[in-house]
């Protein structure tokens, strides 16, 4: 029966599979590893806080007056270190010029905010595209609160804003407090673990099944198990079936575990859709264990699938969006994710458990998935060779 042969060799290839050290290594101990190293590095991406740690700044201030205090006050309060230099920003010295991070303000500050002049502040930072706008959202919320003391400051005061005006202004004890609460589905990009769990979990179905998948079939073709296959009752398209079974099978295992996995050890939470996550994730599967098919009929050793499997597998988690929030990256490389097999299942997947955007949304990735897989498997059933 052709379902009996399909099954027999799909059997047959998840137990050869399940018996390789290496397979064992990247399918169960290398994805919880790389969870936990990759939702700690991602954890502050939109978290609001620093980790503790404060970042340098430079700030470039002639005779900034009795607002100085204020300023670097609420600059450590958002977590920076000031070091000021109290030289005009026109001639600013090497120092200050080769500085990671400066802020800048007009000579004669105080002078100038008193007098009622408006001032202008200028932030340059070289810091990477991953962290430059949380730097000036830090920066902002600083000179905001700036602005604040003293226009409190200066309305508590019968003579005006003063130094001494600020100090009973910070001595004195916040009633106010602010209750932050969810007032509708969340908008924040996802990061830590919500972010790493998704984000490995396809990142290593899609690297198991382009190494261990693709260098057993190229191993086989080599040992001439396929030709000896080719001279048994079983046609081409048993075989091909089986080949392919056998690796969906071997991509569902890696699902289950790290869902499991991310559930138990980092108490990952996949929203009010998992049904639809499920759906997303076969889908996944099977591209993948497509790829794994197209790979080794492509691979003329094993050696060769391997190394092929590890730089694709690598290059489409980092441009797909596995590694970090696609959100932080250039606008090229948000752009390029929506033509990538990774982009479309790590979109889906945010959608349905970080946005909680509802089933729906993930359907136009979810189609593109399924066509994706469907191309992919046609194409490795036209190179699918014995030998």
């Amino acid at each position: 029966m052709p379902m009996s042969n399909i099954l027999f060799i799909a059997l047959h290839d998840i137990r050869y599979q399940l018996r390789q050290g290496a397979t064992l290594l990247w399918l169960f101990v290398m994805p919880p590893i790389f969870i936990y190293f990759i939702g700690t590095v991602t954890g502050g991406f939109s978290s609001g806080i620093t980790g503790g740690i404060a970042t340098p700044l430079t700030v470039i201030a002639a005779s900034a007056g009795f607002l100085k205090p204020q300023i670097d006050k609420r600059l450590r309060d958002n977590d920076f270190a000031p070091d000021w230099q109290d030289i005009a920003f026109a001639t600013q010295s090497e120092e200050g010029a080769a500085a990671v991070r400066t802020l800048a303000f007009p000579d004669a500050l105080t002078d100038r905010i008193v007098a009622g002049e408006q001032v202008t502040a200028v932030f340059n930072t070289s810091a990477s595209s991953l962290t430059r706008h949380f730097e000036k959202i830090r920066i902002q919320r600083s000179l905001y609160t700036v602005l604040a003391d003293i226009a409190v400051a200066d309305a508590q005061s019968a003579n005006g804003l003063s130094a001494a005006g600020l100090d009973v202004l910070n001595a004195e004890t916040r009633t106010w407090r602010l209750q932050v609460e969810s007032a509708g589905k969340r908008k924040t990009i996802p990061s830590g673990f919500d972010q790493a769990v998704p984000g490995i979990l396809v990142m290593f179905t899609l690297l198991v099944l382009l190494t261990s998948g693709a260098a057993m079939l190229a191993t086989e073709r080599r040992q001439g198990l396929l030709m000896r296959l080719a001279s048994a009752p079983i046609s081409r398209t048993e075989l091909v079936a089986g080949k392919w079974s056998g690796r969906m099978a071997l991509a569902i295992l890696q699902i289950v575990f790290a869902v499991i996995a991310g559930t138990l050890l980092f108490r990952m939470r996949w929203g009010p859709d998992f049904a639809a996550v499920l759906v997303v994730l076969i889908a996944w599967a099977a591209f993948c264990a497509s790829a794994g098919m197209l790979l080794g009929s492509i691979a003329r050793t094993d050696g060769q699938a391997v190394g092929l499997g590890v730089l694709a597998a690598n290059l489409l988690a980092a441009l797909g969006g596995c590694w970090w929030p696609i959100e932080v990256t250039p606008e090229w490389m948000q752009a390029l994710q929506n033509l990538l097999p990774t982009g479309w299942a790590m979109d889906a997947l945010h959608k349905l458990i970080s946005f909680e955007a509802g089933a729906v949304s993930a359907l136009p990735q979810l189609a593109a998935l399924l066509l994706g897989s469907i191309l992919v498997a046609a194409l490795a059933v036209r190179q699918f060779r014995y030998q």
